[in-house]
């Protein structure tokens, strides 16, 4: 009695103490997105889709570490402040070996610290795809977050990248949300030795700090622009207006380089880029109307931009950000090698799409697991059986999954269906019996060989 009232007093005790302890709750951190299983099934299809066209065009796949040095990291200058350190949470006092090291913000930086230190490896031109995940420390809000996934190709060869690259990449992109099925969307293109010959042919004084004004076109717009240009840089009404109407001017074909001559602005750099815009444009001419636009707006704010730059938006919703980016470089591996190493590069933010998608309602889901038939248990007696059966659908080539434990076969068929497995096989409950097979679609039931069976 005494033995049964202190085991008694002990789980009440025990009880109690669960109910004091206090329960983390079970949520993400702001900026760190995670799908449920059948979201994520369709995004790895996203994933597996993107890989392949890259590969279609002969990219390869690199993966460099998530952690860089602050050094590499840095070298660009421009997103210092989004960087995540590295520090151990038991760190020793006296071991400082970590307090330089980061999560890598882009792909880019890494890719260009990754070819300097590979260069008598690689075959140039260096095509290359990479397909991670990046962190940036930004206040988290519609389109942006703290850790995403980017899609990125780049062409990267010593002296010179030929044009024909600056044509090929959209065309990739194009092929890639096409085959995606996105909402309407366009990819817009400029050219940087536009905007900086433009500038120049101006008598703009400082043209790369006028271009990081012009991209700020989208988020205060016109008027906004026009007045930094003013306060900022001390530029006439007279200048002010002609970078208003050359941002205004936009199409869809190499006609637009008639337009932005009318404007009666010149210079050889102006020129040049007009060539390379009409060479672009006039490449990809065979694409859907609409699909690839010029448009002077156009800026990509990054000082390493030095030719064409891309920017690639969803029609419904303006105010979204860009969806793909990227422009040509000249030398962005130039902080670590002294060799020149041109490049050409775009990125496709896939996190940022799927969200979107996923916000909208617009994102079809189909089955939470990638099995394709489910193997049932009859019995313990008969696991051999089932195991082996299991083994000769997935030597075919087939997902198969075996269930667990030998329940009911009404329940083997309900987790079936939960899952979205859409057939379930019967190994012989008994010896001489047949195997059959149950779509669980259309409620039909068939004697199978697990030899010779394959679904439809």
């Amino acid at each position: 009695m005494l033995a049964a009232a202190s085991r008694l007093l002990q789980l009440v005790i025990e009880g109690q103490r669960m109910t004091d302890q206090q329960l983390v709750k079970p949520l993400p951190i702001s900026g760190f997105p995670e799908w449920v299983p059948e979201v994520r099934l369709v995004e790895q299809h996203w994933i597996d889709a993107i890989r392949r066209k890259f590969e279609q065009y002969g990219f390869c796949s690199i993966e460099t570490p998530s952690v860089e040095s602050l050094e590499v990291l840095m070298a660009k200058g421009e997103t210092s402040q989004e960087v995540y350190t590295l520090r151990r949470l038991q760190a020793d006092a006296d071991d400082d070996s970590d307090a330089r090291l980061g999560l890598h913000f882009d792909l880019t930086v890494p890719f260009a610290r990754y070819v300097a230190g590979h260069l008598n490896d690689l075959v140039f031109p260096f095509k290359r795809y990479q397909i991670q995940r990046v962190w940036r420390g930004e206040r988290p809000q519609e389109g942006r977050f703290r850790e995403f996934t980017q899609c990125d190709i780049d062409v990267i060869n010593p002296e010179r990248v030929p044009l024909q690259f600056d044509a090929e990449l959209p065309r990739i992109v194009h092929e890639i949300l096409t085959e995606l099925e996105l909402p309407a969307w366009s990819l817009y293109l400029n050219n940087r030795k536009i905007l900086q010959g433009f500038y120049e042919g101006l008598g703009i004084a400082d043209p790369i700090e006028a271009i990081r004004i012009a991209d700020k076109m989208d988020k205060i717009g016109a008027d906004g622009v026009g007045q930094l240009l003013s306060t900022r840089l001390g530029l006439s009404d007279e200048q002010v207006n002609a970078c208003l109407d050359l941002a205004r001017i936009n199409g869809g074909d190499s006609s637009i380089v008639a337009a932005i001559g009318r404007l009666g602005v010149k210079s050889d750099l102006l020129s040049e880029g007009l060539d390379e815009l009409a060479f672009v444009l006039d490449s990809l001419s065979d694409l859907p109307e609409g699909s690839v636009r010029a448009d002077m707006s156009i800026a990509r704010g990054l000082d390493y931009y030095t030719g064409t730059v891309y920017e690639a938006k969803f029609l419904d919703w303006p105010s979204y950000g860009s969806i793909c980016a990227g422009g040509r470089y000249e030398n962005l591996a130039g902080s670590f090698t002294k060799r020149s190493l041109p490049g050409v590069g775009i990125s496709i933010g896939l996190t940022r799409i799927f969200a979107k998608l996923l916000a909208e309602g617009l994102l079809s889901t189909g089955p939470s697991c990638p099995t394709e038939v489910l193997v049932v248990l009859p019995s313990e007696e008969r696991r051999s059986d089932a195991t082996t059966t299991a083994a000769e659908l997935r030597g075919r080539g087939l997902n198969v999954e075996l269930y667990h434990q030998p329940d009911k076969v009404g329940k083997q068929i309900r987790y079936a269906s939960r899952k979205g497995i859409p057939y379930v096989w019967f190994p012989p409950f008994d010896d001489g019996k047949p195997h059959e097979v149950k779509d669980l679609d259309s409620g039909e039931q068939i004697v199978a060989d697990p030899a010779t069976w394959h679904r439809d």
